[in-house]
């Protein structure tokens, strides 16, 4: 489980807005499927950011199955439970082909050659990219780069998959495939089944998830079934969001009808 512990988060230059989060307090279990939405700038990705200790809160505690993320000799382990892929994949793939991009966080983590070949093959078969192996990233689609970025944190077995707008940058096909992707992770058997965060600005999207959190101004706004939240039209329309359109026509024909 993640806990957050009424954190606080503030940046500590007077270049940023300053306090972005304000006494969140939130658990994530374990095998959850969350999306998290909300305005610009009301603290979407620097929560994101506090799950795994890129960033610390200023009071309260982010606490990885009973690690605190504010002690760093639990930093290794967080990070690798706690996977993240960014908005853009461009940002995080460092190696000069895609099966070496897949191996790299196997090898900082001492894993034996033997069992990371395995593992590397696994991830390219996987996320379809087997053609590519041998291929630099960089020659690769955005949707074939996002399914690199997630196949590479995914090769690390983390517990807790958090993904900040993996589909803002992509075409609708490739969108498609990312989504598929997340219910894909989240419906596996497993021992310890995987549980997935993902940021969207799409509330479609949101409707694949479990648990649907709102953040407005720092604040949990809402959280409850993406459903339950997307009939309250109004309250969802305060805050400068919408709900999806099938949620939006309900809403207008029930107020036709009467």
């Amino acid at each position: 489980m993640i806990r957050l512990d009424h954190i606080t988060f503030e940046y500590p230059d007077h270049q940023t807005a300053g306090r972005i989060l304000y006494d969140i307090d939130l658990e994530i279990h374990e095998g959850e499927s969350i999306a998290l939405m909300g305005p610009n700038g009301s603290g979407k990705t620097t929560l994101a950011r506090c799950l795994n200790g890129l960033l610390c809160p200023v009071q309260g505690h982010v606490i990885v199955d009973g690690m605190k993320t504010d002690d760093a000799s639990n930093m290794l382990e967080i990070r690798r439970r706690v996977g993240m892929v960014f908005q853009n994949p461009d940002n995080q793939i460092v190696s000069t082909t895609v099966e070496r991009e897949i191996a790299f966080g196997l090898e900082n983590i001492g894993v034996p050659y033997e069992d990371m070949h395995a593992v590397v093959a696994e991830m390219l078969a996987k996320f379809h990219l087997l053609k590519y192996r041998r291929h630099s990233p960089h020659y690769l689609s955005g949707g074939e780069k996002q399914r690199l970025a997630v196949a590479a944190v995914m090769a690390m077995r983390p517990r807790y998959l958090v993904l900040d707008e993996p589909t803002s940058l992509l075409d609708p096909k490739s969108r498609r495939d990312i989504l598929h992707i997340i219910q894909q992770l989240h419906n596996e058997k497993r021992d310890s089944p995987i549980s997935t965060i993902f940021i969207t600005q799409f509330p479609e999207e949101a409707l694949i998830a479990q648990r649907l959190i709102i953040l407005h101004q720092g604040r949990v706004f809402m959280d409850d079934k993406p459903p339950a939240i997307f009939r309250k039209t109004a309250k969802l329309k305060s805050i400068g969001l919408e709900p999806p359109v099938v949620f939006y026509l309900r809403h207008i024909l029930r107020r036709m009808k009467y």
